[in-house]
């Protein structure tokens, strides 16, 4: 059967071509059922619909720092504080080489031989993941498991990157972390966990199948049947688990988890001692995989695979059937957090990012991205 994409809705097709409107009418079916996913479940909404009720709070903050950039202030060593555009090479030289995985930054235009010398200097292996070194949200962000997939992503993104080691640990969680500068130690407000798209086998259903039946799975089978990555004509096993998308992203069909009742005091005394040696970093979200829980809370067999700055979220609020008034609530404290941080350290001399240069830092992020979608 022909796919809704191979034949181009139209007027003229849908009067002409009786063969066509089964799949028209899929298409529409498909059309209305994302429709009524996203209007029923928030956590699906558009960014800035979910941020309106809070932003007159943010305005608020806005008002009494006297300055719509006061987020640039909460972390004076990350670019723009980490609200937008940052660079991630630049955060991962701040923190402690024995918290993270190698990671190496690779310049655009760099040839597949330097890149190759690159990882076999820091003794990476594939797999690898490459991701963007300015980017959020899980954009262009793939896996590469052999020579050849790092040859197509140099070819596919004409930008500078990021390749980080695998880190196989079975659990992937986001971890907030707040400490006011003036304070001796600060405190986690959140953890989420986070889990791979995946499907459950029936023994009788293809993938195709079971991914229609499964509304997180449905709302990306547009971006998996791109992705060339499924076989959606297997059949799993009864029991057995296929993941789809191995990346703990939301965008990209990832849920979400409120696992806020993990935190106490080792939790927090271990970022306390983690945070401290970030030199600058007073406000953010630490994005990182471990063996478990209870080694987290020692300490030990956990690695950051990323530190996002202000414009960092309390992920935990995604969690299905979360109430969007608590959310709302949550988001509120978090702004306050930011507040108080960038006001601490702007008393200690760092200045407020100028609205000019909020702008210029927009209109780089928005040419980055234009560029990528041009080559592609």
């Amino acid at each position: 059967m022909k796919s809704a994409e191979t034949i181009p809705f139209s007027f003229t097709n849908s009067c002409c071509n009786v063969k066509t409107m089964p799949v028209k009418t899929q298409a529409i079916k498909n059309w209305w059922r994302i429709k009524y996913i996203k209007f029923f479940s928030w956590e699906y909404w558009p960014m800035w619909l979910v941020y309106i009720p809070a932003s007159f709070y943010f305005i608020y903050y806005c008002i009494r720092a006297r300055s719509f950039c006061f987020f640039s202030a909460a972390n004076p060593s990350i670019e723009t504080g980490g609200m937008i555009f940052e660079s991630k090479w630049d955060i991962f030289k701040l923190i402690p080489k024995q918290y993270y995985p190698a990671t190496i930054l690779i310049k655009e235009k760099e040839s597949i031989d330097d890149v190759i010398l690159k990882m076999d200097n820091t003794a990476m292996k594939f797999p690898a993941i490459a991701k963007p070194d300015r980017g959020e949200r899980g954009w262009c962000v793939n896996i590469l498991k052999n020579t050849s997939d790092l040859e197509k992503y140099l070819l596919k993104y004409p930008i500078d990157f990021l390749l980080q080691k695998y880190i196989d640990y079975p659990m992937e969680l986001s971890i907030f972390f707040y400490r006011h500068p003036d304070a001796a130690n600060g405190m986690i407000t959140s953890v989420t966990s986070k889990e791979y798209l995946k499907i459950t086998g029936d023994g009788i259903s293809n993938l195709y199948k079971l991914i229609e039946a499964d509304d997180r799975a449905f709302l990306q089978l547009e971006k998996l049947k791109h992705s060339g990555t499924i076989d959606f004509n297997k059949i799993l096993k009864h029991g057995e688990i296929e993941i789809l998308v191995p990346f703990g992203n939301h965008v990209r069909g990832a849920l979400f988890l409120d696992y806020c009742d993990v935190i106490d005091e080792k939790l927090n005394t271990v970022f306390n001692n983690i945070s401290k040696q970030i030199e600058g970093f007073y406000f953010g979200r630490f994005d990182i995989k471990c063996k478990s829980i209870k080694d987290l809370k020692e300490g030990k067999h956990f690695s950051i695979l990323e530190l996002n700055g202000s414009g960092a979220e309390p992920a935990h609020i995604y969690q299905p059937g979360f109430s969007f008034f608590k959310a709302q609530k949550i988001i509120i404290q978090h702004y306050k957090m930011m507040y108080e941080a960038a006001k601490a350290n702007h008393k200690k001399g760092t200045a407020y990012m100028s609205l000019q240069s909020f702008r210029q830092v927009c209109k780089a992020q928005k040419e980055h991205k234009l560029k990528v979608v041009a080559a592609i």
